[in-house]
């Protein structure tokens, strides 16, 4: 199956949301298109916004407890006990000394409805740690969404190189099987005047098979990456996907030096940046346990009436106010295991702070020898490019004289072919490398 592949060119205007070209139209993307959809519709980010909004709204409970807490109540009770209904009747300020028998008082209605504000005083500072806690978690979800962002933005940076190297390579192995289809033309047309030989002609039929089996494969490639970047881009497997533009990206630059990287890294990356916010609300939460230790302190004001119906009237109605301290004497040990357990989650916090670094020197390191890599392998391949056009063209002239056998004009332009190959695959590794280099120090973000 043959990948038929649509190039165009999409104006900055597109990109500044300005009128947008048919080629936008009908899903053509530049890198920097697939890229801004990927941020808009990549599922993966609208999951991680989604955990900054529930941070947020975790931080605001935690702000809570810093104001009063108000609450409205109606209660009932009904009790013919001597003590309760004694009570009740004076709550209700209907108390008669000259009538009515207090030993037999019968039963007696109360409705209270009342209005009730209490407010912490002091609770050994755990309110003030955990609120800390939740605005460094609010802080740790935006961290987390800038590392999914850098990843996003790698990988469909890397699906895009691809597909452009696949399209290139699929245009050499189609330019390919046009050269050997002609060449066999001539051959047969040849064999068949007797001028060739049999074993010229089933080289070149041989030769004609494996072009287009490497045609079949970089269509396949083609086909792979648009499946990938439908993917990162949140779109449906039947959304179409064309590559647009018709041009060779330039290699990269030469990467700095390794100190200067890792500076960077380390300055910037929101992976470990995250990890380091982990390792504060470790902090906070360890402070919030030991804190539980402390006396705590509580007022609360009420105000409510007390009457045998629902009639509410200023003279029933009364006011009580207190402040109350307590503090743990004994919890059956549940405040010490809560500390115990957070001394630990905070060392494995720590831990992962240097696990997380030492990952992403050895992501940067690979990466930055990766680029150099890369670099190298075009440099020569350009050069491997260059001579073998050029022996290829020597011995096709050699073949116009017959000096030389159509094997040995396969065996050249073959290796032109695979040349060729190389010195794409080398561009697009160089791209890919620098691309994986960028997310390691954390550039994406």
């Amino acid at each position: 199956m043959r990948m038929i592949v649509k190039y165009g060119v999409v104006p900055l205007a597109a990109l500044l949301g300005f009128a947008q070209p048919a080629a936008w139209a009908s899903n053509t993307y530049t890198l920097e298109q697939a890229v801004e959809q990927a941020l808009a519709n990549n599922p993966e980010l609208r999951i991680m916004q989604e955990r900054i909004e529930q941070a947020d709204a975790q931080l605001g409970q935690a702000l809570a407890n810093f104001y009063p807490q108000i609450k409205t109540s109606l209660s009932y009770q009904h009790s013919d006990n001597p003590a309760m209904a004694f009570s009740m009747i004076i709550a209700q300020r209907r108390l008669n000394l000259n009538g009515g028998d207090f030993n037999h008082p019968g039963g007696v209605d109360n409705y209270r409805p009342q209005v009730t504000a209490t407010y912490s005083l002091f609770r050994g500072g755990q309110d003030y740690y955990l609120s800390q806690a939740a605005q460094l978690g609010v802080e740790s979800s935006e961290l987390e969404r800038a590392a999914t962002r850098n990843r996003l933005v790698n990988n469909v940076t890397a699906a895009f190189y691809g597909g452009l190297a696949a399209i290139e390579e699929h245009q050499v192995n189609n330019r390919a099987i046009e050269a050997v289809q002609s060449e066999l033309n001539q051959s047969t047309i040849q064999y068949d005047a007797g001028v060739v030989l049999k074993s010229d002609v089933l080289s070149l039929e041989t030769q004609l098979a494996e072009a287009k089996d490497a045609e079949i494969q970089s269509a396949h490639a083609i086909e792979l990456a648009q499946s990938l970047l439908r993917t990162l881009l949140g779109l449906n497997a039947n959304d179409a996907f064309e590559f647009a533009g018709n041009f060779q990206p330039g290699l990269p630059d030469n990467p700095a030096g390794f100190d200067d990287l890792l500076n960077q890294a380390l300055a910037q990356h929101p992976e470990l940046k995250n990890a380091e916010k982990r390792a504060a609300i470790a902090e906070q939460q360890l402070a919030a346990a030991k804190a539980a230790h402390l006396p705590r302190a509580d007022t609360y004001v009420s105000y409510g009436s007390d009457s045998k119906d629902l009639a509410f009237s200023s003279n029933r109605d009364n006011v009580s106010a207190g402040v109350m301290v307590e503090v743990d004497v004994f919890s059956g040990f549940a405040t010490q295991e809560k500390i115990r357990k957070a001394e630990h989650e905070l060392t494995a916090a720590q831990e992962t702070v240097r696990q997380t670094r030492l990952r992403i020197e050895n992501q940067l390191k690979s990466a930055q020898l990766g680029l150099q890599q890369a670099l190298h392998r075009a440099e020569v391949s350009d050069a491997a490019v260059r001579a073998a056009e050029e022996a290829l063209r020597l011995v096709n002239e050699q073949r116009r004289a017959g000096v030389v056998t159509v094997t040995r004009y396969l065996e050249a332009e073959v290796a032109r072919d695979r040349a060729r190959n190389r010195q794409i695959g080398a561009r697009y590794d160089a791209l890919r490398a620098e691309a994986d280099l960028k997310q390691a120090i954390g550039f994406w973000q």
